[in-house]
């Protein structure tokens, strides 16, 4: 197993118990604790977990938003499986919306090799991505820089987006419940969100199974406005009817 690869199943571990202990981890892996030490004071420093004597904590993270870098490394696997089943909805020729998600830019990186394509996005990091695509439009609203996010928030950017159509919307979000629909923690990246929605004539969310069940500070999109909920096989079961049965797909990546 290589060294990334173990430390997001730790990751994935630690949120899934709440707390795991060192011994437990050398165990499982077949490492020394000194090889475990290690990985926790590194995920630790990256903001991942927080690390106790003897072992790691799972960040509280119901009301906190981390970083892009952050956020990008977790649950990677399933984000670049996620991008990869969302690019093969995008046919050439078409105009799309990619919102400010990590996993949206695990979309982008998937899409570089089409012609004609439009995409508008508030996420630097995409733009810088689709930089060296010739055959792909790059449109960016206006506004001010949110440095968690890698993104352009504002009412500048409104009048913009209200110029166009698109044919379809990727959307990622902190949280997805049947109640509240799709959430995120940021009241500023949710104006431009639902901007962005409204402009979408396929409203497509790209959300990891960590989000299923999980409530942000402000819904952007409601069940209603959905089309498409494409995740992977940790989706709840029961959520997952619920939705096919609301009329939305979903696609298991």
């Amino acid at each position: 197993m290589f060294l990334q690869e173990r430390r997001e199943q730790i990751i994935t571990l630690v949120e899934q118990v709440g707390r795991i202990s060192v011994a437990d981890l050398s165990e499982r892996f077949g490492l020394s604790q000194a090889t475990i030490r290690t990985d926790l004071d590194a995920l630790a420093a990256s903001g991942l977990l927080v690390r106790t004597h003897g072992g790691a904590v799972a960040l509280d993270r119901s009301d906190l938003e981390l970083s892009f870098d952050v956020r990008r490394r977790l649950h990677s696997e399933q984000k670049d499986r996620i991008g990869a089943a969302a690019a093969a909805m995008i046919e050439d020729g078409e105009a799309i919306i990619l919102d400010a998600s990590t996993t949206a830019l695990a979309l982008a990186t998937q899409i570089k090799g089409r012609s004609e394509l439009t995409v508008l996005t508030n996420c630097i990091r995409i733009a810088l991505a689709l930089l060296d695509t010739p055959d792909i439009t790059v449109l960016m609203p206006g506004g001010f820089l949110r440095r968690d996010s890698i993104s352009l928030v504002g009412a500048e950017g409104h009048d913009f987006v209200e110029q166009f159509n698109f044919q379809k919307g990727f959307f990622g979000a902190k949280g997805l419940t049947l109640e509240e629909g799709l959430t995120d923690v940021n009241s500023a990246e949710v104006v431009i969100k639902r901007d962005l929605v409204a402009r979408a004539k396929q409203v497509i969310a790209i959300v990891d199974s960590s989000k299923w069940g999980r409530v942000g500070f402000v819904s952007f999109a409601s069940i209603g406005q959905m089309d498409c909920v494409i995740t992977d096989e940790g989706a709840p079961h029961d959520m997952v009817a619920a939705l096919q049965g609301a009329g939305v797909n979903v696609i298991i990546a």
